[in-house]
């Protein structure tokens, strides 16, 4: 079974047993969350909500909770000897999915 959710602005298929990466999300690691916005239920029957699933829910636990990879953020004026060389490391929670209910 698998499921389609929505967080962060963003659409992800989840699974159970599989870890998920996501933008930063509130709690401690060990936290359990529960995801309401559940765009799409699939498996032996799928479910396509407009726009969610009624009464559907995908239950995770918090594994990690850091950063992700430095990204290097380059920006140069031609001709004009301007140069500038800028890190980032955006924070990212990862996710164990734990249960999917339909």
């Amino acid at each position: 079974m698998y499921a389609v959710i929505k967080t962060g602005g963003k659409q992800y298929k989840v699974a159970e047993g599989e870890f998920l990466k996501v933008e930063k999300l509130e709690g401690e690691v060990g936290d359990s969350i529960e995801f309401a916005e559940v765009l799409m239920v699939g498996g032996e029957k799928t479910v396509v909500g407009a726009p969610l699933v009624a009464g559907a829910t995908v239950t995770a636990k918090i594994a990690v909770q850091g950063k992700d990879k430095k990204i290097l953020v380059f920006k140069s004026k031609r001709r004009k000897d301007s140069r500038k060389l800028r890190g980032h490391r955006q924070f990212k929670t990862v996710l164990k999915i734990e249960k999917i209910s339909a």
